[in-house]
């Protein structure tokens, strides 16, 4: 896609609301709404719905609400409520005073869905589900009318108040509209209005024991608040017909117009909540929020940051076409933004002990380096050099046969940088009863920090340490995409196959600079040669210090693929 054809895509929404404000549409106003429904977390591709309606609302002027759309008690909990909310405000968006939610309106439905039975417009039919489904017919196929369609309007009074009261079953009857069966577009087909539901709703109570369903409560919900652009999914585009049939034959306060987007598919991501809930059911991951789901809460515990989900959607852009985003553009713009934001700071992850044996065993020196490379409002940071020193275990190596080229790290018998310190020799190394070397007694070159070394010394590079006494031990966890297959959810395989084993590796000991120590959970920095990583909002507390990988340095997923 060129450039000039992406701007274009990613613009038919501004421009649609454009061309109303120009005509003097909806007295000029311009109001949108989010209405997620409250039966599990958002995912990201509520983020790009999010980033759609916030953002169209912030950028003509108007206002943007939340409206939990709760027409389905069985599913819907306060926890989903409260995550959700979360969720908006830490992705930088504020909705329009108090959240709304559809159950504040069923008096409102229930009048309407009288006014349609009085009409002729509804009834009440006895088909069972099987039945049901029988009748409606085939999409190339027409339906075949209810035997109960032709119920008075007082049979279908009575009827529907019985349900109302609790007098039926569930599942032995629902309300219907009297549309068109044979109409090519099923969702005219007598859609269901109200079934019955036995069930405690987490805002009215008992109540009710009928609930509206999505369809018709829906769009009453966009008139009722008066809201001017409707932005739903394509998924919703056959609906639209449904939708307005609703408004024409009701007397709503006004009548708002619906307008379909692309939704996100990404690859290796599942994105339905039904398969998120058995994730989580089934204990595959650690709820909701875990780092590896595509939870908005997941992504933000594992290090994400909101600026970055917000580039990505505007990356993509918003169009009508459905489509495969690669993951990839999701971690790009994640890593461009950490780049620029994230603190550097030093973690080894596979401590080998190093002893300087021309340093003294109480002495402490203070190294400073910048807290980041680019930004020096940001200051500097300290970094406590002591004689006992841990760098990690596959950056030294005795064999002493390894060209430069193919080894910039530390070799028995040569030298190398310590960041932002001294050059080190290493000399000689302690093992084990097992064999294992244990630690590597080293000498420091004098006058070598931020200097060059004295001719004949040749570094081999630069590598990354902690101060044994100075440090902070931590637990790391290193995550990987929860999946290892491209689409995970398509196909015969049951998407559970597709999990990545490598997703989660846990490294109980660890060792970070004092600046990490001390840092705030959901703190992110740039571990050098390492990638980046987040304090752990949850687990992170007091003396225990949990540390997630949010992504690494480079995407290494090409190679894998190709491996």
């Amino acid at each position: 896609m060129s450039n000039s054809e992406q701007t274009s895509a990613s613009n038919f929404l501004q421009q649609i609301i454009r061309d109303d404000l120009a005509a003097g549409l909806n007295d000029g106003r311009v109001q949108t709404r989010f209405p997620p429904e409250p039966n599990g977390y958002l995912h990201i591709g509520h983020a790009k719905s999010i980033c759609v309606n916030f953002g169209l609302a912030q950028q003509f002027g108007g206002q943007c609400n939340l409206r939990f759309d709760d027409t389905n008690p069985e599913k819907e909990e306060q926890e989903y409520i409260d995550a959700i909310q979360e969720d908006v405000r830490w992705l930088g968006f504020e909705w329009s005073g108090e959240p709304r939610f559809a159950s504040s309106y069923f008096d409102q439905f229930y009048e309407w869905a009288l006014h349609l039975i009085r009409e002729g417009k509804a009834y009440v039919c006895d088909l069972s589900a099987e039945q049901a489904s029988e009748y409606r017919g085939w999409a190339t196929k027409p339906g075949r009318e209810s035997p109960y369609r032709g119920r008075s309007v007082e049979e279908n009074l009575s009827l529907f108040e019985k349900m109302r009261a609790g007098e039926f079953d569930e599942g032995a009857c629902v309300l219907r509209a009297n549309i068109d069966m044979a109409s090519p577009n099923m969702n005219l087909r007598d859609p269901i209005l109200y079934r019955i539901r036995k069930e405690s709703h987490h805002q009215t109570g008992d109540k009710w024991c009928i609930y509206p369903s999505y369809d018709f409560a829906h769009g009453q919900e966009d008139a009722i608040e008066r809201v001017t652009h409707s932005i739903c999914t394509l998924e919703f585009q056959d609906h639209r017909p449904l939708y307005e049939w609703f408004h024409e034959n009701l007397p709503v306060p006004a009548t708002p117009k619906q307008y379909e987007f692309a939704r996100l598919n990404l690859n290796y991501t599942v994105t339905s909540k039904r398969k998120l809930k058995r994730l989580v059911d089934d204990a595959v991951v650690d709820g909701w929020d875990d780092p590896r789901m595509p939870t908005i809460s997941g992504m933000r515990r594992r290090g994400y940051t909101p600026a970055a989900l917000r580039k990505f959607c505007d990356m993509i852009g918003t169009n009508r076409s459905d489509g495969i985003v690669d993951v990839g553009m999701l971690e790009f713009a994640l890593r461009e933004d950490l780049n620029e934001n994230a603190a550097r700071a030093m973690c080894v992850l596979n401590p080998l002990k190093i002893v300087i044996t021309n340093f003294e065993a109480d002495e402490v020196e203070v190294m400073k380096a910048p807290v980041h490379p680019n930004r020096e409002e940001l200051g500097s940071r300290e970094l406590p050099f002591t004689r006992e020193l841990y760098i990690d275990r596959s950056d030294f190596t005795e064999d002493t046969s390894l060209s430069r080229k193919k080894f910039k790290r530390l070799v028995l018998g040569e030298y190398v940088r310590l960041r932002s310190a001294y050059v080190i020799r290493a000399d000689e190394v302690i093992r084990d009863d097992t064999g294992e070397i244990v630690e590597v007694k080293a000498s420091l070159v004098p006058d070598t920090v931020g200097e060059n070394p004295p001719e004949g010394i040749r570094p081999r590079g630069v590598i990354h340490w902690v101060s044994v006494s100075r440090g902070k031990q931590a637990k790391v966890r290193l995550y990987d995409r929860l999946f290892a297959h491209e689409a995970p959810d398509r196909g015969e395989q049951d998407f559970i196959e597709h999990l990545n084993p490598d997703s989660l590796q846990v490294l109980d000991a660890c060792w970070v600079e004092p600046s990490v120590a001390e840092a705030a959970p959901e703190t992110r920095f740039q571990f050098e040669r390492e990638g980046y990583f987040c304090i752990d909002r949850y687990d992170s507390s007091g003396e225990t210090l949990v540390i997630n990988k949010t992504i690494g340095l480079k995407d290494t997923w090409v190679r894998k693929g190709s491996a």
